[in-house]
């Protein structure tokens, strides 16, 4: 059972600190991305914990699933008539 935690724990903070590296530096959050690396490697889980509490970006709660939204047709947008 111990030997589940610990792996456990560890690929927690394996995949926190890989996020970490992923993430750009300009969506990270509080401290700057470096100090996240370093508070990871250092802290493990407590670490971990913290990146995805504090530091990692927030979802855009737009349009969901990563669609476009509503398609408008061409006589309906705007931005199309504009450009006419």
């Amino acid at each position: 059972m111990r030997l589940w935690f610990t792996i456990l724990v560890l690929a927690f903070s394996f995949y926190a600190f890989f996020d970490c590296a992923r993430t750009a530096q300009e969506e990270v959050r509080r401290f700057p991305k470096w100090a996240w690396l370093l508070l990871i490697f250092l802290f493990s889980s407590l670490g971990a914990i913290s990146w995805f509490v504090f530091g990692k970006p927030k979802r855009n709660p737009g349009t969901g699933r990563g669609g476009r939204g509503r398609i408008i047709p061409p006589d309906d947008d705007p931005d199309f008539l504009r450009k006419l």
